[in-house]
């Protein structure tokens, strides 16, 4: 069959061949989704049954004017302030292990670990964390200051607080990793002439590695956008949303798979699925403006 076929086709032939199959399924299982997520999102669907009704632009008038869906919007307000703690932190300890100092590999093992483990696992660990008389209240009675022990996950005030913080101690050491990978990258002549110079630590950060690593925080502060609207293993697992901690993420699941509202849910996944191509855009703009 493919005796009588030149080698350049015989090889195109092939390529088709084995292409097909991955293209077949990539937009069996992605795309196609995705096109029926936008035509739902025009829909009145429940999610079983066969008919449904148009609505037009109704359910993303939902989202945006009931308070029910749009406060969702504010709690992504705490684990985005969060993320600049976050930020912080990591760049504080990536700038001090970047030095030598003793124990160093062991100090970015501690740091980057919880970033390994399971959003399941955490959640539980923090469950017993924030529990009364838990983990938490024990510390704190131990140094003193058992008069200030709150019901962590059971205050509205306070919840998002402590559920943004789990966040924080879970997504530091990915940080902590590219900030350090930035830094390690500046030549050590650099700072050797820094120091002839009379440049201490913080000089060096202030003119050497924050210049260096411009580029790496405003990409991390514009990817913080994203990960602040979808967050959602940590404060499901914990809370389910409950106690006001219900996030963009955990409302569209609620909405599509507790209350049938499959239309509305698809609206508010497309409404997800803008903010981070929006986000993406930007992070392609900055570094094309870059080089």
């Amino acid at each position: 069959m493919f005796k009588n076929l030149s080698y350049k086709t015989q090889r195109k032939i092939i390529i088709f061949a084995f292409s097909l199959i991955p293209v077949v399924l990539l937009f069996t299982f992605a795309y196609l989704p995705v096109f029926n997520m936008f035509k739902y999102s025009f829909t009145d669907w429940n999610g079983y049954s066969k008919h449904y009704d148009f609505v037009g632009f109704e359910n993303y008038k939902t989202i945006f004017t009931d308070s029910k869906y749009f406060s969702v919007f504010k709690v992504s307000l705490y684990y985005f302030a969060a993320t600049f703690i976050q930020m912080g932190l990591a760049l504080y300890f990536a700038t001090i292990l970047s030095f030598n100092v003793r124990f160093k590999n062991f100090f970015k093992g501690v740091l980057f670990f919880p970033y390994l483990l399971n959003g399941v696992a955490i959640g539980f660990i923090f469950l017993f964390f924030f529990r009364p008389d838990g983990t938490l209240d024990t510390i704190m009675q131990a140094l003193g200051l058992g008069a200030y022990t709150q019901g962590w996950l059971l205050n509205p005030n306070i919840i998002n607080i402590s559920l943004a913080g789990a966040s924080l101690w879970r997504y530091m050491g990915f940080n902590f990793i590219i900030f350090l990978g930035a830094i390690s990258s500046i030549g050590r002549d650099v700072y050797e002439a820094a120091e002839i110079d009379g440049a201490n630590r913080w000089h060096q950060f202030r003119h050497i590695i924050l210049p260096s690593i411009k580029n790496i925080v405003q990409l991390n502060l514009i990817l913080a956008i994203s990960g602040a609207i979808s967050a959602f293993d940590i404060p499901y697992i914990m809370t389910g949303g409950s106690n006001g901690s219900n996030t963009f993420v955990i409302q569209t699941v609620t909405t599509a798979f507790k209350y049938n509202k499959l239309g509305l849910a698809s609206a508010m996944a497309v409404v997800l699925l803008f903010i981070v191509i929006i986000v993406t855009l930007l992070q392609r703009l900055l570094i094309k403006e870059e080089k």
